[in-house]
C-alpha cells in the first residue's frame, strides 16, 4: 500500500490511530522512528526503531490493555509522565475500540481529577510517578480501573506483568464517533474536552499533506509537540505515510536539540512557538544545527516575526521556509501562510494566513457592533468545514453557545484585508481598552529589543495595558532602549519584569494572560 492509497482511504474511512502504524509499516516498514529518550512502558525498545517495529509494539500494548480488562467503547485516560509512548499507548487504546482521552502531564491534580470525574469512571492509564501526584485524588470512587506503564501500586494493573498477552484482532470505531478526546489549553480555567471522530481527523491532514507533497526526498522530520496534543495525531500520521523518517523529541534543551539535530540533520521542524522562540539563540551556532532545515512549522499560535526570520537566516536550505498554520483544538488548521528569508523580518504578525486548498476550511469575520469588520473595528473570526471537533465532551450546552449552524465562533478577533488575508489581533478576552492589539504590540517591541526573551502585554489592575517582560538569562532591563522601543505605544504602563520561569503557562506553553492580570489584581488588594 503506497502513502497516497493510504491517504486516499483515510479520507474516505476516517483516521483511526490504532490502525495507523499498521498501515505505515505497509508503506514503508524499514523508515526509522528516533527518539532522544527511553519509553517508559518498554525501555527495553531502544531510542531506534523502525515503523514496523513501532506497529509491533503497538499491537503488543493494545493485547495487554485487553488483557488488562479494557474493552472497545470504553474510555481510556492517558494522564502520565512526557514520553513519546503517550502516543503508542493510545494508538493501542484505540486499536481495541477505546476512546482514547490524553490528558496533560502539566495539569495539576486537581484539574486532571475534575476531568476525570468529568468522563465518567473511565480506565486511567498512567505510571507510578503520576499516582503519587494524584494522591488527594479519590481515584477508586472515580475510575472502573488503573492501569500503570510501569511498576507496581495496591489496586493497580501493571501492563509490564502482562508481556505475554495474546494479540487481539482491531476493533475500528465508527467514522463519526468519539475516537479521540484532547483538551483546551486551559487559559480561561478548567479545559474543556474536545472530541475528535475518524471523519474529523482525517480530514485535518488535508493542509500540510499538500505541503509535504512537494518535498520529493525522504529526509528526516523532527517532531517536538506535546504527545498528548490533537495535532501530534496529524504530525504522525503525515510523517509515517510520506515514509519520512521520524526524530521524536521530548527534551527542550537547547543544548540537546542542538545534538539531535547534528546528529540527524531534520528538512522539517515542527514545534511550538514558544519553543522555538527558545532554540532561536541556536542560529548563533558555528555548528548550524538548522543548517539543514527546508520547512519551519507551527500550529498553535502565531509567532514573532524576529524567530521567524532567525532561524530561516540559519538555515543552509535554498527557498527554506516558515509554515505558519491560525488553528485550535476546535476547527483543527484554519489559514496558513509561508513566510521566506528575505522578507521573514519585515512580516505583520498578525497577518495568520489565507484560505486553505479547496475541501479544507472556510472562514468569515463577522460584526461585533452591526458594522463591517475592518482593522479599525476588527470581528469575530468564525470557521466552518467537516473537520470541526464533533462536542465538548459532557458540556454540549457550552459547544452549541460557540457553534452557529456550520459556523464555529473561535473566541479571536481580527479581520480580512481586501487580498484576503486574515489577520488575527487578540482573544477576545484579552482585548485591552485603548490598544488595537496586543499582540501587535509584542511583535513590534521584540523585534527591536533583541534582550528581550518573552513580552505578555495584559490588562493591569486599572484596566491600563501592563508591558510583562522577561530578559535573557535575566538580565535588568535597560530603561532608555526601553522608552524608544516603545515610543509609538504611549498608553503602555512601565513595564515589569519577572523571571521567564514565573510566568504561567499552559501545556503547550502559551502564557496564561488572565493568570497574569489576576496576579496584579491580587498584589493591589494586598496592599489595601
Amino acid at each position: 500500500m503506497k502513502g497516497s492509497i493510504a491517504y486516499k482511504s483515510i479520507q474516505k474511512r476516517g483516521l483511526h490511530i490504532g490502525l495507523l502504524p499498521e498501515m505505515a509499516a505497509a508503506v514503508n516498514g524499514s523508515t526509522p522512528i528516533t527518539l532522544d529518550h527511553d519509553l517508559d512502558v518498554l525501555p527495553e525498545a531502544g531510542r531506534r526503531l523502525t515503523v514496523s517495529r513501532y506497529a509491533g509494539h503497538v499491537d503488543d500494548l493494545a493485547g495487554r490493555l485487553w488483557a488488562a480488562g479494557v474493552r472497545p467503547d470504553e474510555h481510556v485516560v492517558i494522564h502520565k509522565t512526557h514520553n513519546a509512548d503517550i502516543w503508542m499507548l493510545a494508538a493501542a487504546a484505540s486499536r481495541i475500540g477505546a476512546v482514547v482521552v490524553m490528558l496533560s502531564p502539566a495539569l495539576d491534580a486537581g484539574t486532571v481529577g475534575a476531568l476525570i470525574q468529568r468522563v465518567g469512571r473511565p480506565n486511567l492509564l498512567t505510571d507510578v510517578h503520576k499516582l503519587d501526584k494524584l494522591a488527594e485524588v479519590p481515584l477508586a470512587d472515580l475510575t472502573a480501573r488503573v492501569i500503570t506503564v510501569n511498576g507496581d501500586r495496591p489496586g493497580a494493573v501493571s501492563l509490564a506483568g502482562l508481556a505475554d498477552a495474546p494479540r487481539v484482532k482491531p476493533v475500528v470505531r465508527p467514522i463519526d464517533a468519539a475516537a479521540v478526546i484532547t483538551h483546551t489549553s486551559g487559559t480561561t480555567g478548567i479545559p474543556k474536552l474536545v472530541v475528535h471522530t475518524p471523519r474529523t481527523q482525517g480530514l485535518r491532514l488535508l493542509p500540510q499533506w499538500r505541503l509535504l507533497s512537494l518535498m520529493r526526498k525522504k529526509e528526516t522530520v523532527a517532531i517536538h509537540v506535546p504527545f498528548v496534543h490533537s495535532r501530534m495525531v496529524a504530525a504522525m500520521s503525515l510523517a509515517l505515510l510520506k515514509e519520512f523518517p521520524v526524530l521524536l523529541l521530548k527534551e527542550s534543551d537547547p543544548a540537546g536539540v542542538a545534538e539531535q539535530f547534528i546528529e540527524h540533520r531534520p528538512v522539517l521542524v515542527e514545534a511550538l512557538p514558544n519553543l522555538l522562540m527558545d532554540l532561536e539563540h541556536l542560529a548563533e551556532d558555528p555548528r548550524m544545527p538548522f543548517g539543514s532545515v527546508k520547512v519551519f512549522s507551527s500550529t498553535f499560535d502565531a509567532i514573532h516575526p524576529k524567530t521567524m526570520s532567525r532561524l530561516l537566516d540559519a538555515s543552509n536550505r535554498r527557498g527554506a521556509l516558515f509554515f505558519q498554520i491560525y488553528g485550535q483544538s476546535e476547527v483543527g488548521p484554519a489559514v496558513g501562510r509561508a513566510y521566506f528569508r528575505g522578507s521573514a523580518h519585515k512580516a505583520n504578525g498578525r497577518c495568520v494566513g489565507w484560505a486553505m486548498p479547496k475541501g479544507a476550511a472556510r472562514v468569515r469575520v463577522v460584526s461585533r457592533d452591526g458594522n463591517p469588520p475592518s482593522e479599525q473595528n476588527p470581528g469575530f473570526i468564525e470557521v466552518a468545514w467537516d473537520g470541526l471537533a464533533k462536542t465538548y465532551f459532557a458540556e454540549q450546552e457550552r459547544y452549541d453557545s460557540n457553534r452557529k449552524g456550520d459556523w464555529w465562533r473561535t473566541g479571536d478577533v481580527g479581520y480580512r484585508t481586501r487580498f484576503g488575508c486574515l489577520h488575527m489581533l487578540d482573544r477576545e478576552v484579552d482585548m485591552i481598552s485603548g490598544v488595537r492589539s496586543s499582540l501587535e504590540v509584542e511583535d513590534v517591541v521584540l523585534g527591536k529589543l533583541s534582550e528581550l526573551s518573552e513580552l505578555v502585554v495584559v490588562q493591569g489592575p486599572n484596566s491600563e495595558p501592563v508591558p510583562v517582560i522577561c530578559t535573557v538569562d535575566d538580565e535588568p532591563l535597560d530603561r532608555d532602549r526601553w522608552r524608544a522601543a516603545v515610543a509609538d505605544f504611549p498608553q503602555l504602563a512601565d513595564p515589569v519584569q519577572i523571571p521567564q520561569a514565573e510566568l504561567p503557562r499552559t501545556a503547550t506553553l502559551k502564557v496564561q494572560r488572565l493568570a497574569l492580570a489576576r496576579r496584579f489584581q491580587e498584589q493591589l488588594e494586598e496592599r489595601a
